[in-house]
């Protein structure tokens, strides 16, 4: 891991003071806890590889638009070749206002608003900087020493914790006819088998108040849906969208259309925060989703608590105007005919339709800025 100890790291931050003063001061600390906001998409420390936005070692001098096997925005490479470099100034300016600083990057964020959470993450950043580490080694090799007691032992590196070898899974060979697979031990089901019903089956024990899942949603959910769920960028809304469902372009949230509470909280605990998925505990979750209803109006009270105890007792808006799944009533399945499996239509098939002309393949024309789902 490049990161390195918090002195060298303030003498780094005591050489930036000449050049930035306004971000002199960060704290990496405070940095970390900051970086959850950025942790959906962006990577950083030992093994760290890209996201949806690319890992961020060695940031600090590393030219715009160019980390190895990321794809970045036609607008991000162009402003490296016009000579971005990344350096406090300009990470600073690019976490405030990103898109500001660079038209047309596909980052979603819409920026830090306190200067001293830039700080702090400017902090952070540089402590996985190889040359913020050389140059605050540099420093520190600078200063002159009074005396050999005067100075203060150097403090040795905690030590890397020695992970135990896991032992081995015992195996079935395959019995398939091409010898490939095999039955998946039952530890591996249940990693699996993790899907919240709405009768409450598979929930697991925990709770979570509405208070308590708001840090936890600013810290991991804001920076895509923003500060009260309204979206950000071209990432999902999740609240509001009420009485919108008859309109040519309805929002579908929790509050407006979802028919049950199990299926958020199974999709926040088994996929969320993007990028970093099942690494929430269950009281996070349960939290979060009392959340969710908070800023969806379903509950009102602060100090709510959700709980495996009052969890089917939650009703969304919009329940009732579901219908059971009623196939197996329906001709083709009450007559127990097989379903044509070849030559089903006579003559060659014909492609009678696109994807982009029936509109479900977003406009750009293959130009990345215009097509989301990434940062930079």
């Amino acid at each position: 891991m490049l990161k390195f100890p918090k002195s060298a790291a303030l003498a780094v931050a005591a050489l930036a003071a000449f050049a930035n003063p306004a971000f002199a001061d960060g704290d990496i600390d405070a940095g970390e806890k900051v970086f959850k906001k950025c942790k959906a998409c962006h990577a950083v420390g030992e093994g760290a590889k890209h996201r949806v936005g690319p890992e961020l070692n060695d940031l600090f001098g590393r030219v715009a638009g160019s980390a190895e096997g990321y794809k970045y925005s036609k607008a991000m490479m162009a402003a490296g070749e016009e000579g971005l470099i990344w350096d406090d100034a300009n990470v600073a300016r690019y976490l405030a206002k990103p898109k500001d600083m660079v038209k047309g990057t596909k980052m979603a964020f819409a920026g830090l608003k306190k200067d001293d959470d830039i700080a702090n993450v400017l902090a952070y950043l540089k402590s996985f900087s190889t040359e913020q580490a050389a140059a605050a080694e540099a420093v520190v090799e600078a200063e002159p020493v009074e005396t050999a007691e005067a100075a203060p032992a150097a403090e040795e590196p905690a030590a890397e914790p020695v992970m135990a070898a896991e032992p081995e899974m015992a195996t079935e060979a395959s019995q398939g006819a091409f010898g490939l697979g095999r039955v998946a031990a039952p530890d591996e089901v249940a990693a699996w088998d993790i899907d919240i019903r709405p009768d409450g089956t598979g929930l697991p024990e925990g709770k979570g108040t509405v208070a308590q899942g708001e840090p936890i949603y600013s810290d991991n959910c804001a920076v895509c849906h923003g500060d009260f769920g309204e979206g950000a960028g071209r990432w999902p809304v999740l609240a509001g969208g009420q009485d919108t469902l008859l309109k040519d372009r309805p929002v579908k949230t929790i509050g407006s259309y979802w028919p049950y509470l199990s299926t958020v909280f199974d999709y926040v605990r088994r996929a969320m925060p993007f990028g970093d998925a099942r690494s929430l505990s269950d009281d996070d979750v349960y939290a979060l989703t009392a959340y969710l209803m908070y800023l969806n109006d379903i509950v009102e009270d602060e100090e709510f608590e959700l709980s495996g105890e009052n969890f089917t007792e939650m009703r969304l808006p919009n329940e009732a105007n579901f219908i059971a799944d009623d196939r197996l009533s329906e001709p083709h399945y009450a007559k127990g005919v097989e379903p044509c499996m070849a030559d089903c239509k006579p003559g060659p098939v014909e492609i009678t339709a696109r994807a982009q002309v029936i509109d479900v393949t977003p406009e750009g024309n293959g130009d990345e800025e215009n097509s989301g789902g990434g940062i930079d």
